[in-house]
């Protein structure tokens, strides 16, 4: 009887050990911060962080021409401290998810008023509610100076720019 109880507590302690390494094991996509000064502006940039892993990125596993929430997992969050100008527009301080749309020879950069929301829907389709679009910017793609393998985000003193696989996505902020 004894016996038994110890074979039931040592296997009950093992799948606790299991679930709880696999509750702790890195995401596919990690967690990434960027930060920086643009324009006197203190700006934030919360996102995940897929790999390529060998797949056709873009107008593959990103589509052209659809709303992607720049990223994984949650919508990417956009913090700016003070006012700024994106494509000759204001956008105030404050929090925004920031989704884009690609396409093959420009993209749309949208900030959305809406934040704490997952990425997508269900259905694949994202989180973006356009009527809560308080910003939208027309930018041009361009081949990076070298391969990316992870999604990654940069901020300089001229803007930001997004960078995945062999394309990079700048926009400026004044």
């Amino acid at each position: 009887m004894r016996k038994l109880f110890q074979l039931k507590t040592l296997s009950l302690f093992a799948i606790a050990f299991f679930a709880s390494a696999m509750t702790f094991a890195q995401k596919p996509s990690p967690a990434e911060t960027a930060t920086g000064t643009v324009a006197g502006s203190t700006i934030k940039v919360n996102y995940s962080s897929p790999a390529v892993k060998g797949r056709k990125i873009w107008g593959g596993l990103v589509p052209y021409d659809k709303i992607w929430r720049t990223g994984a997992n949650e919508a990417t969050i956009f913090e700016t401290s003070k006012d700024i100008k994106i494509g000759g527009k204001t956008l105030k301080a404050g929090k925004y998810s920031l989704y884009t749309k690609p396409g093959e020879k420009e993209w749309q950069v949208i900030f959305n008023s809406k934040t704490g929301q997952w990425g997508i829907n269900m259905d694949g389709s994202t989180t973006d509610d356009p009527s809560k679009d308080v910003l939208v910017t027309t930018v041009k793609p361009m081949k990076s100076k070298s391969f990316n393998e992870r999604f990654k985000i940069e901020i300089d003193s001229k803007g930001m720019t997004l960078l995945w696989e062999n394309l990079a996505v700048p926009v400026e902020i004044k």
